[in-house]
């Protein structure tokens, strides 16, 4: 389960939008809404592509995306 506070609040501190960040990860809105949200499972590629986007340090990537 990711931390969906955290990432949200890092899309903040980055001015990223969730169509933004869904089409960086080539998905629909929606379905990245629901991913944000843990309704639906994030793979790990994806997980990996939203921490470079955010520029998510490697030593910070679990406490994102393994709360």
């Amino acid at each position: 389960m990711i931390n969906s506070n955290k990432i949200k609040g890092r899309m903040r501190e980055k001015n990223i939008t969730q169509a933004m960040l869904a089409n960086k990860l080539n998905i629909a809105q929606a379905t990245c809404c629901q991913k944000l949200n843990n309704l639906r499972q994030m793979s790990l590629d994806e997980a990996n592509a939203i921490s470079e986007y955010l520029d998510i340090k490697p030593e910070e990537f679990g406490s994102y995306f393994f709360a």
